[in-house]
């Protein structure tokens, strides 16, 4: 059965929380990517995404050269071991409707990301089905930040 380390992305590009929100949109599209993991030292603390940056900050006015990431990241960020099976993290992705993972080793250390896409290409058997549950809509968050 093959692992998530067989399919992830490796050498994956991390901020840290004190960085402005400036410098993660500029990251984002020199990468072309639309989310980043946060990390303090080798620490996962969150994650941050272009939708953070424009319904958090932007929507709320915040300067993007004076916020910090950590102001509007998600934390409490879900993530899968380079052990686990492909298997078990498209249903961890499903279940809570997540498009991409951080990807750690038994040290905690983040070692890739894992994306919808990745699987896509990569490992297409059920990938319909994670799919679906991942893109089922959800109702909106309504708290305030």
């Amino acid at each position: 059965m093959p692992k998530i380390s067989d399919v992830m992305t490796r050498g994956v590009e991390v901020i840290a929380p004190a960085e402005s929100l400036q410098h993660a949109a500029q990251l984002m599209d020199e990468l072309n990517i639309g989310a980043l993991p946060v990390c303090d030292g080798s620490q996962l603390v969150g994650m941050i995404t272009d939708r953070d940056i424009t319904v958090r900050a932007t929507a709320a006015g915040l300067p993007p050269a004076d916020t910090c990431v950590s102001e509007v990241m998600t934390e409490q960020t879900r993530w899968c071991t380079d052990e686990q099976s492909v298997d078990e993290v498209m249903k961890q992705m499903g279940d809570m409707q997540i498009r991409r993972l951080p990807v750690l080793n038994a040290k905690n250390e983040i070692v890739g990301i894992v994306s919808l896409g990745d699987l896509a290409t990569r490992q297409s058997a059920h990938v319909e089905e994670a799919l679906r549950e991942i893109s089922t809509p959800s109702e909106p968050d309504r708290r305030g930040f």
